[in-house]
């Protein structure tokens, strides 16, 4: 069977919902979105038209967009693709699957928009029917802009669903489609919320041997090839409240002896800032923030997690010995030690995460560029780096290697890619094709 999507059912007009709604809509699909009441879905037409970044930059797409409510969810029949994006909860999603499993026509494409509930919990006891038909579509925030999507099958998820998802979102949407696993936050939040979760821990040993937080930022954006924002920057983007959520998730369903475990939980620092609703940018500050003085300029502040109060923020200049990446991790002086504490953590762990949340490492690797805009992926900042220095200095000092580094070891091969960057190193120590 061969499935073609074409025509498109959103439900849940929220932030997601609406974002899903208007790329569809960009390719000129065919797009019915419904939402809870009439209210909600005005908001979420508004979402789609207006605002600062509306969804749609052609207005005249809005025309392809039918709405409607969940008392109209028997429109969905004839639709070839219906797309839960309801708030993230087992519960609700859970009843609607429930209902739009009796509404919608055979041979359609099912989703979840979810970035941490696994769908074997969403699907648990549902119609064979629907286990087959159903995959997780997790988009990233904005839709309009961001690249990454995250495909991920159920245990019965049939190929030409999974297929027709992968092929509908590179061709018509312009997305990097990523597999992943059925595994707690998929390949992306993954990896990414480890290394942002553990760099919270991490950051605060740092400021006691004399790092402040500028200069830990400074170290985890440019020099390792991660956006600007560095880590305290990141999380007040995201805010501390998605970041507890995140780590409560991770708490629940994280598999027994996962090095994440260690890093749900907040330092008390940032702990004392959640209580205080101390989010970030949401709520006009978070570690920094920004206000205007008198003569119409800007005032950057950072709030000093060790002194508990505001001061001026500092600007960090860098040794050019720290500026870029295989000297940084070389450093024997604090810097180095840090980042090889934080980003290379994040790198063995991703090392380690082959095949439990994808088969191969070019996943990964795009998950993390098209996510989280890192200049290279964690395979290929081994690479860089050099996997049989970072395999000698972890066996000098008596640790354990992680999957792919053994799998590197005994196929004695000394990077994971290799012709320019064509083949790259399977899980079974052969050399594969990159896929297009």
């Amino acid at each position: 069977m061969t499935r073609e999507i074409k025509s498109i059912a959103v439900l849940g007009g929220g932030t997601m919902g609406a974002g899903i709604a208007g790329a569809c809509a960009m390719a000129d699909c065919k797009v019915l979105l419904l939402d809870i009441n009439q209210d909600a879905v005005d908001k979420s037409m508004e979402r789609i038209t207006g605002g600062r970044a509306p969804a749609l930059d052609d207005p005249a797409k809005a025309e392809l967009i039918e709405t409607g409510t969940f008392d109209d969810l028997d429109r969905i029949a004839g639709y070839d693709w219906i797309c839960e994006a309801v708030i993230e909860d087992l519960a609700t999603k859970r009843d609607l699957f429930v209902k739009l499993e009796a509404a919608r026509s055979e041979g359609s494409v099912v989703s979840t928009n979810t970035s941490g509930i696994p769908l074997r919990d969403i699907t648990e006891g549902m119609p064979e029917r629907l286990r087959r038909d159903v995959v997780v579509t997790h988009f990233f925030n904005p839709v309009k802009v961001m690249k990454l999507l995250e495909v991920v099958p159920g245990e019965e998820t049939t190929p030409d669903v999974i297929d027709a998802m992968a092929t509908f979102g590179a061709e018509k949407l312009g997305k990097g489609v990523v597999h992943a696993k059925d595994t707690v936050n998929f390949i992306g939040n993954r990896i990414g919320c480890f290394w942002m979760l553990s760099g919270l821990h991490k950051a605060k040993e740092a400021r006691g041997v004399g790092l402040s937080m500028e200069t830990i930022d400074a170290l985890m954006s440019m020099p390792v090839g991660l956006p600007p924002t560095g880590l305290y920057g990141l999380i007040d983007l995201i805010g501390l409240d998605v970041m507890d959520f995140v780590g409560k998730n991770l708490a629940i369903n994280l598999p027994q002896g996962d090095p994440g475990h260690a890093y749900t939980k907040f330092p008390p620092e940032e702990q004392a800032m959640l209580e205080r609703g101390q989010l970030g940018r949401k709520t006009g500050g978070g570690f920094y923030r920004v206000t205007k003085t008198e003569d119409g300029g800007r005032l950057k502040e950072v709030f000093d997690l060790d002194a508990g109060d505001w001061r001026l923020a500092d600007e960090v200049a860098l040794a050019e010995s720290h500026s870029e990446l295989v000297a940084l991790m070389g450093s024997e002086d604090k810097q180095g030690a840090f980042a090889r504490d934080l980003m290379g953590g994040a790198l063995l762990y991703a090392a380690n995460l082959v095949p439990q949340i994808a088969d191969d490492i070019v996943n990964i690797d795009r998950a993390m560029r098209w996510g989280f805009a890192w200049k290279n992926g964690p395979f290929q900042m081994l690479d860089i780096i050099g996997p049989g220095a970072v395999i000698e200095r972890l066996e000098g000092e008596g640790k354990p290697l992680p999957q792919m580094l053994r799998v590197l070891k005994d196929a004695g091969a000394t990077s994971f890619y290799r012709a320019d960057g064509a083949e790259f190193l399977g899980l079974d120590g052969a050399w594969h094709k990159v896929p297009g």
